[in-house]
């Protein structure tokens, strides 16, 4: 059985007769070229000072009190480690994530307007964005904060103050890599430095500048080359907050880490894993309301809805989901496009009289970039006993 024709297929908003109704005509704003654009993040100042501390106190203070060989090690470990992380990080921060549409419109001078979510629950419809006003692949995302469609989209960066996506994901991994491998180099060396000023004070004290100074409570900082005077005290007031903000980071660094080695093994991206994780996360919801739960032909347990029958036959090609539910079979037609779904109103209060049918959809199971869901992707709702999907016309289909 055919649901409906093809000359109901078409791209266009699911609600609304033009893209004027995706956005409010008084909001625009431009879009962000990369992570330099105005205004930064706090997270990004945050990020270039910590560095910035963390080489002059590595390399200015405690490395150069290091004995031989071992400052030449520390020099070489951490400077590569620093360099490596600093050439990484402006290129994730300067590269242009867009997708190649975007890029070669080369618009980011004028005005783009801004998405209204309350008129429409996505910007891209049947792969097209109705606001750069491009063609997309699947795995393109329309991110609200840089307000542009990101190629292979992966998250938003606040650290970087840029989207991560296919032209600059290498870098951001490279990027948090390096920081994680020179921030602990730097940790162990101050360390070092800190037990080693009680066990053996005198095998830090090796360089010769140290020659001329008579007191054994001076210290001298920023060798070899602008050689100052410190006192014990402030050395190791220095090393204590130095230790505390290294294990903070690191922590931090090495919890980013693990988590995208972890995306990499299971080929995902951050935007699949936040996707499949509140779809989890609905699964158990509707299993703690009494929905019984549905496995498919492997076994593996999938989304919980009440049991279905085998679908109408429709036509496959139709990517957004809708539903067609009849009370009296319980036959449920499934994954006709979403952009009939304003025509399907008049028709549905019709079926209601005469067949029994109820239309409803599933709530779309994607996210802008840089806002936050947390609505029951599936679309059900207890009501008239909590037995199917809530009644009414329909809704677009995937958020993108």
């Amino acid at each position: 059985m055919s649901c409906f024709g093809r000359g109901l297929r078409r791209t266009a908003p699911a609600r609304g007769s033009s893209r004027n109704e995706l956005v409010t005509p008084s909001t625009a704003s431009l879009s962000r070229v990369n992570g330099w654009a105005c205004p930064p993040h706090s997270f990004q100042l945050v990020g270039w000072t910590i560095y910035s501390y963390m080489a002059v106190v590595g390399f200015g203070i405690y490395i150069p009190l290091l004995p031989s060989p071992w400052s030449h090690m520390a020099y070489s470990l951490t400077g590569i480690a620093f360099i490596v992380h600093l050439v990484s990080h402006l290129a994730a921060v300067s590269i242009d994530p867009a997708e190649a549409g975007v890029r070669a419109k080369k618009s980011y001078s004028n005005p783009l307007p801004v998405f209204d979510k309350k008129k429409q629950p996505h910007v891209i419809h049947n792969l097209h964005c109705y606001l750069c006003k491009i063609n997309v692949d699947p795995k393109v995302k329309h991110c609200g904060v840089c307000n542009k469609c990101i190629e292979d989209f992966d998250h938003h960066c606040k650290w970087l103050n840029n989207c991560v996506g296919g032209q600059n994901y290498w870098y951001f991994f490279v990027t948090v890599l390096s920081a994680t491998l020179g921030v602990l180099v730097l940790l162990m060396v101050v360390l070092f430095i800190f037990i080693q000023h009680y066990m053996d004070p005198a095998s830090l004290r090796t360089a010769p500048q140290f020659t001329s100074v008579m007191s054994n409570g001076t210290w001298l900082v920023f060798l070899p080359l602008a050689p100052m005077e410190t006192g014990s005290g402030s050395l190791l007031v220095v090393a204590f907050l130095t230790v505390m903000l290294a294990t903070g980071s690191l922590l931090l660094l090495v919890h980013l880490l693990g988590f995208h080695i972890y995306l990499l093994f299971n080929k995902m991206s951050t935007y699949d894993y936040i996707i499949t994780r509140r779809r989890k996360q609905a699964s158990q919801q509707d299993i703690e309301m009494g929905f019984p739960q549905s496995s498919d032909s492997n076994g593996n347990a999938g989304q919980n809805h009440p049991q279905m029958e085998p679908s109408i036959d429709c036509d496959a090609l139709l990517s957004d989901s809708v539903s067609c539910k009849n009370q009296e079979t319980g036959t449920i037609a499934s994954r006709p496009s979403g952009s009939f779904c304003t025509e399907l109103d008049n028709f549905t209060k019709s079926s209601e009289k005469e067949n029994g049918f109820y239309y409803g959809t599933e709530l779309p199971t994607q996210i802008i970039p840089g806002e936050v869901v947390m609505d029951d992707p599936l679309g059900w709702r207890l009501g008239g006993g909590g037995e199917g999907p809530r009644a009414g016309p329909c809704e677009g289909g995937p958020l993108h």
